[in-house]
């Protein structure tokens, strides 16, 4: 597994698989993902290859220029994004839109790279679980809510990825969306977070105070279709809203920072 982040990481909880894992530094018994002669040797013992590493600086997909001669003849995933499909002012979106048009032009060429060759593509929105979820943040004082109408977004629940990758890996190859069933804006997302903790909700906040990237992330506005994954793989969402998900969040035991994986975002699954 190239890339064993926090998605990776529940997907080999819930396979129970034995799973060699690729890091940028090799820590806790992985692969260090430069270690070529130890990556290659896993990946000849390997039946299956998921790649959860998001493109590099240079916007290439750093599994494929390094590793790409020797996956061949194994089954293929590899975790992208739903940013690939870019602003849809808030219309549902499925596998036939195009993709490419929106702000993650690299990620776009990474997930059509991996189709060309017949992987399962799991095109992810906003992931959410234990020990980063909107719970997380409010309780911390970094949550906030932004002044900006009309905003829809899709999520999805780390376990209910888990579920589709391992479902993924017995259909057929594709790229297939998951998200749970019911889009909403960020806000009405916090909202609810703050509700279950019995704090205030964070105060709003102008767009124009926010960071460049999370203004091209409200820039863009979508919702996610999953009915191809409930087709093809028979995968339901175990948590189908946000409001699920976040009552199961809430109920766990939480990892406290110092012990909670990275973020998928940090590149720093390699």
């Amino acid at each position: 597994m190239f890339g064993l982040g926090y998605a990776a990481r529940a997907i080999v909880a819930a396979g129970g698989w034995p799973v060699l894992g690729t890091t940028r530094d090799g820590r806790d018994g992985t692969i260090r993902f430069g270690d070529v002669d130890a990556v290659r040797a896993g990946v000849a013992a390997a039946t299956h290859v998921l790649s959860s590493v998001p493109p590099d600086e240079a916007g290439g997909d750093p599994v494929l220029s390094h590793y790409g001669d020797v996956i061949g003849g194994r089954t293929l995933g590899y975790l992208s994004s739903t940013g690939v499909y870019g602003d849809t002012r808030g219309g549902w979106v499925d596998e036939t839109a195009p993709i490419g048009g929106g702000r993650r032009g690299a990620r776009a060429a990474a997930d059509a790279a991996w189709l060309a060759r017949d992987a399962r593509v799991f095109r992810l929105p906003g992931i959410y679980g234990p020990g980063r979820s909107p719970l997380d943040r409010v309780r911390a004082g970094t949550a906030h809510r932004v002044a900006l109408a009309g905003q829809v977004f899709s999520r999805v629940h780390v376990d209910d990825i888990a579920s589709g990758v391992i479902a993924g890996f017995d259909g057929p190859p594709g790229a297939y969306n998951l998200a749970d069933d019911l889009p909403v804006s960020q806000n009405d997302v916090i909202d609810y977070a703050a509700r279950l903790l019995g704090m205030p909700p964070p105060p709003f906040v102008s767009p124009d105070a926010l960071s460049p990237a999370a203004r091209g992330f409200y820039a863009e506005n979508r919702r996610v279709a999953n009915g191809k994954a409930k087709r093809l793989l028979g995968w339901v969402p175990f948590y189908p809203d946000y409001r699920a998900g976040l009552r199961a969040v809430s109920a766990m035991t939480r990892p406290t920072a110092a012990s909670s994986p990275p973020p998928i975002a940090s590149g720093d699954q390699r």
